[in-house]
């Protein structure tokens, strides 16, 4: 189960669902206070990490078991727990952008050269009153000597065809308040998402999904021309972001824009196309409708688009057993097999992926 990574908030419904009763919210943190270490953590992670020295793969290793086991930290997975580093330590709770967060800000602490990396085609979905979330995933690489060592909790369950990217500290702290603007857009409360959303733009303004996200927090408050702008400036910065494309045509069917709707749903078509996880998530519900002769033909698009992801293969052969096509689903295990095989052995020649 991924985290409440950047979450790039993909459609809204015009009927919200009653807003609960929520307990007064904790002040928006500044930029300093979200990676700063508290005196109690700093001093814990002298005694357990920092203080036995030794050369810094020595130190990444403690760092790894600090954060994980009872005897540090302890951490455990909550996947809405979008938290400063402060707030982590309380809680003993972090989602992928919070251990991101955690891990950069003890690694340093540790005189270790750590920074954030970003990937942005990660398949994952959330829906929740009539909201449909799509997640990226971050994580955190330690650099020694030459080697470069990635802590990620969550990899294994990563669907992406990239390589993560390297992210400033800027860009990681706009991804924190993207994400408390989703969690509280998710709560019914857009007053208070809406610092956020703001902040978030201040610190990433040529960043699409900060723009379509704060689209849907104006639709939440029934500025619909504000919506229309800030779907069209993430597209200026990103033409194919399926986002801003998926909510315009929403917005222009809701007001009756035939001639608009028209005009961005063909565009968003071209984008769905060629995205081989769109395809695989076409298939997965082909699955679930039972539809296999429908999940084998996504499948294997998506095989087309990309075919360095075994779980399509996975999929297809799943798809394949179903039809009792026996012969083709082994042919389909197979190339998951070599294409696992072929990854593990890529990871170690990139060094050592550290996770939970």
């Amino acid at each position: 189960m991924l985290a409440w990574m950047h979450a790039a908030i993909l459609a809204w419904s015009m009927t919200a669902a009653p807003a609960p009763v929520m307990p007064p919210p904790e002040p928006m943190p500044s930029p300093e206070q979200i990676l700063a270490v508290p005196p109690a953590l700093r001093e814990q992670l002298q005694r357990q990490v920092i203080g036995d020295g030794g050369p810094g793969r020595q130190r990444m290793q403690r760092l790894v078991e600090f954060l994980f086991d009872p005897s540090g930290l302890g951490m455990t997975y909550a996947t809405d727990a979008t938290l400063t580093v402060a707030q982590a330590y309380r809680q003993r709770k972090a989602n992928c952008l919070t251990f991101t967060l955690l891990t950069v800000a003890l690694a340093r602490e540790a005189g270790l050269d750590a920074h954030a990396q970003e990937i942005d085609d990660v398949v994952a979905w959330h829906v929740q009153d009539n909201v449909v979330y799509r997640f990226n995933h971050v994580n955190a690489q330690i650099a020694i000597g030459r080697m470069r060592y990635t802590i990620d909790v969550a990899r294994d369950e990563v669907l992406t065809r990239h390589q993560p990217e390297s992210i400033s500290d800027q860009r990681l702290l706009a991804l924190y308040y993207n994400n408390r603007a989703a969690e509280l857009l998710a709560d019914n409360q857009p007053d208070v998402a809406a610092p956020y959303m703001a902040m978030t733009l201040q610190l990433a303004p040529r960043y699409a999904s900060g723009w379509a996200n704060a689209g849907v927090l104006r639709l939440r408050e029934d500025d619909l021309h504000g919506a229309e702008r800030n779907y069209l400036k993430a597209l200026t910065l990103d033409p194919t972001h399926a986002g801003a494309l998926f909510n315009l045509v929403t917005l222009y069917r809701s007001n009756g824009d035939e001639a608009d709707r028209v005009r961005f749903q063909r565009k968003l078509e071209k984008v769905q196309k060629k995205d081989p996880y769109f395809q695989f998530l076409l298939a997965v519900d082909d699955e679930k409708e039972g539809d296999y002769t429908g999940a084998v033909q996504h499948y294997r698009r998506a095989i087309r688009l990309y075919h360095g992801d075994p779980r399509f293969y996975l999929g297809l052969a799943r798809a394949y057993r179903q039809l009792g096509e026996e012969h083709h689903a082994r042919q389909a295990l197979h190339y998951a097999d070599l294409l696992s095989r072929n990854n593990d052995a890529a990871d170690r020649a990139r060094g050592s992926r550290l996770r939970n």
